[in-house]
């Protein structure tokens, strides 16, 4: 990378900054990229390792962690299995393993995410030092910062790459069945995230106005204070005009060997076997077009490939569809189709069209980025591309192409023609895109608006970050980091409800206190909690979690957490809340004794009260923030959006240094499940709510036939924390609860 824009990395600030990036699907690694082996792995991954190492050259910038997958798959390289790989100048690639070892396209990656959240915290509780800064790329890395952001209070930067809710009215339009599309591309759980992060996340970065006008724009929660067009960089070093370097000989016989006259200019265009990337109507217009199969070759690279009957179905059918259109209209020695093409012979091609004096065609339908025009833009190579956002700005930029309706093919021919057709204006073209490259799109120009946007957003929040540093790595010391596993139970029809076991799981406890801290969460009050475990002869646990998560105390003098109380804080109105939610039918306050600082909560009748997601849309439309927990069909409660049990017991986590994983949680009913899920060990009682039986085929969750304690015994047991029960007394258990 050309680094003469860019600040000396030797001179570091005073207070360097530390940005951690995730960007979880597709394969990424520091060199030869497999761009184009699958829908996952193209622009974006060539676009996050960029970013990385431009940033982490700055001299404010301390260290940046690309934060990926771990992928242990023999089909794919082994590179991806390694947990480090160090990008250069404190720019690092961490891949984290989670869900099942092999490769798996991005839409089935949701179910694992949470566990995700749980990697992330461990691994920033390991190096002892949290970022100032998460940038995600894509909904489902969204997804996860938000969390992040959430439970740790740092801003969340989002980049969305490519966004759900147009996607799916594009493909609608196109006839698509919506059952379908959702079964294949998850859209209901994408388009959730995407309205999550528009309006959580502190700053939105795009790479043009029309992303934010017209994709973002579709969105409920759609704000524009949050966005910054921010355009993409691209890496000058590697897409560069030709000056007097020879072309590769060996990607110059890649290309050559398909055509008869090698020597004519080049029409080029690289892209996935998409239907989206129009590659039919590029071939349509060369092939209807006598004068533009005389004036030009055309090259066109779509992806790699062994054998097309082993690419994926839509894949397959776009590159036989090309096969049988060069046959039609008998284009052979004038399509170049080479099979393998590696990430260093990309700037090749580019540079091979430039010197015969050719031009680039993007020929998609829709072009909401652009990276590749921009590579050509910076090899010295004319462009014809869709009249989209992205390819309208970068014209505009660049003054180096023109920009057509791809939808009709004529249009893409002649359009190439007149690119092709006057040598003045083509050198013009060609000056004029070099000399725009490096004024608006080269890296050194991306870092110096994304570093002001970052020094905006951080003297923001600075008293905040401040604040919640001193919380979760300054906290109080107790013994509590010096156990080795914790069991946190919700009390009503889990801890409670069977004496005999409930005498027998508390003696184990105490008898373990030394290696295993006790917690409750609960949706009751502190007071209530501590009234109902001491009529039952409970000792006061080590820790409190009341109020459905919005409340932690410790031990016996119930010590309070003023830390996640602030944590917490974070855009609470509660009085706005109550006077929103009483408009609402179906929906009557409980008594006094449950209403607390950072709860309010309801009698909620099912058969009355609006849908929740209508609730949280009319919250959402009043600009109102707040989690609604929904639990045994009668109680709704109304939540800050950090507080929750499963947010209170990650905070735990990492105040404490314990894993996830040697967390045992237990419980029975709705307001439980965020606890339930993730990297914690978990155990449904056998006596749970019929809310909870969408859990049944998640990782780490045991459902256990014994009710009550005696169900927590049993999970315990499960995982190997040996509580002795004798078997008379299990088989007992079981019969009792048949």
């Amino acid at each position: 990378m050309n680094t003469s824009l860019l600040h000396n990395p030797i001179n570091k600030s005073e207070n360097p900054i530390y940005i951690l990036m995730i960007s979880l699907h597709g394969l990424i690694r520091g060199d030869d990229m497999e761009l184009g082996r699958d829908a996952d792995t193209g622009g974006q991954t060539t676009y996050v390792v960029e970013l990385a190492r431009a940033l982490a050259l700055h001299q404010e910038v301390d260290k940046v962690d690309l934060l990926t997958r771990l992928i242990d798959d023999t089909s794919v390289s082994d590179d991806y299995a390694q947990q480090h790989e160090d990008l250069g100048d404190g720019a690092h690639i961490i891949r984290l393993p989670f869900g099942p070892k092999r490769y798996l396209r991005k839409e089935l990656l949701w179910p694992h995410l949470n566990q995700v959240v749980d990697k992330c915290l461990h691994f920033l509780r390991q190096q002892g030092r949290l970022p100032n800064l998460i940038h995600t790329h894509y909904a489902d890395a969204g997804y996860v910062g938000q969390q992040l952001s959430l439970l740790l209070g740092i801003p969340q930067v989002h980049t969305g790459h490519s966004l759900g809710r147009p996607k799916l009215d594009r493909m609608l339009a196109s006839g698509r069945k919506p059952h379908p599309l959702e079964k294949q591309f998850n859209f209901g759980r994408r388009i959730a995230a995407e309205e999550e992060v528009i309006q959580n996340a502190s700053l939105i970065i795009t790479s043009t106005q029309q992303e934010i006008d017209q994709q973002y724009g579709l969105y409920n929660n759609f704000n524009h204070a949050r966005f910054r067009v921010i355009p993409p960089g691209t890496n000058t070093s590697r897409f560069s005009p030709l000056m007097r370097k020879a072309i590769d000989q060996d990607t110059k016989q890649l290309v050559d060997k398909y055509l008869a006259k090698p020597e004519k200019p080049l029409i080029f265009s690289i892209s996935r076997p998409d239907a989206r990337k129009n590659i039919k109507g590029l071939i349509e217009a060369y092939g209807r077009s006598p004068e533009l199969q005389t004036a030009a070759n055309l090259l066109i690279v779509a992806g790699t490939r062994e054998d097309i009957r082993q690419l994926d179905e839509s894949e397959q059918k776009v590159m036989t569809d090309l096969l049988f259109d060069i046959d039609r209209y008998d284009l052979w020695g004038k399509v170049a189709i080479p099979k393998f093409v590696s990430q260093d012979q990309v700037p090749e091609f580019y540079r091979l069209a430039a010197r015969r004096r050719g031009v680039f065609v993007n020929p998609a339908f829709t072009e909401p980025f652009g990276l590749t025009l921009i590579e050509a833009a910076a090899s010295g190579l004319p462009f014809v591309a869709p009249d989209d956002g992205g390819p309208r700005d970068i014209v505009s930029n660049c003054r180096n192409g023109l920009v057509v309706n791809t939808l009709e093919s004529q249009k893409i021919g002649n359009a190439l023609l007149y690119v092709l057709a006057d040598r003045k204006r083509w050198r013009q073209f060609a000056k004029n895109g070099i000399a725009g490259v490096w004024r608006h799109y080269s890296w050194a120009a991306h870092v110096e608006k994304y570093m002001k946007e970052v020094h905006r957003l951080l003297r923001r929040d600075k008293k905040r970050l401040r604040r919640q540093h001193a919380i979760i790595l300054n906290a109080e010391k107790s013994y509590m980091p010096l156990v080795k596993e914790a069991l946190i139970s919700d009390i009503d029809n889990t801890l409670l409800g069977d004496k005999r076991a409930l005498k027998l799981l508390t003696g184990w406890l105490q008898s373990h206190r030394a290696k295993l801290a006790f917690g409750i969460a609960t949706g009751r009050s502190i007071e209530s909690a501590v009234a109902i475990l001491k009529k039952n002869k409970v000792k006061i646990p080590d820790v409190l979690i009341t109020s459905v998560g919005s409340e932690i105390h410790y031990g016996k003098k119930l010590v309070p957490d003023l830390g996640w109380a602030a944590h917490i804080r974070y855009l609470w109105r509660k009085e706005s809340l109550a006077e929103a939610l009483a408009k609402l039918p179906g929906l009557t306050l409980q008594g006094p004794e449950n209403q607390r600082e950072f709860k309010i909560s309801y009698i909620a009748k099912p058969e009355s009260m609006p849908p929740l997601n209508e609730i949280c849309e009319y919250l959402q439309d009043l600009k109102l923030h707040a989690q609604l927990i929904y639990s045994h069909e009668e109680f709704l409660d109304v939540l800050p959006i950090r507080a929750s049990k499963g947010h209170a017991i990650r905070y735990l986590a990492y105040k404490w240094g314990l894993p996830l994983e040697s967390f045992l949680v237990a419980g029975d009913s709705g307001n439980d499940t965020e606890m339930l899920v993730g990297d914690t060990r978990a155990v449904v009682v056998g006596n749970h709510s019929p809310e909870l039986a969408i859990l049944r085929d998640q990782q780490h969750i045991y459902f256990a036939n014994g009710h009550y304690a005696a169900g927590i015994i049993e999970g315990l047991n499960h995982y190997g924390m040996n509580v002795i029960m004798d078997k008379a007394s299990l088989k007992e258990q079981a019969l009792n609860h048949v």
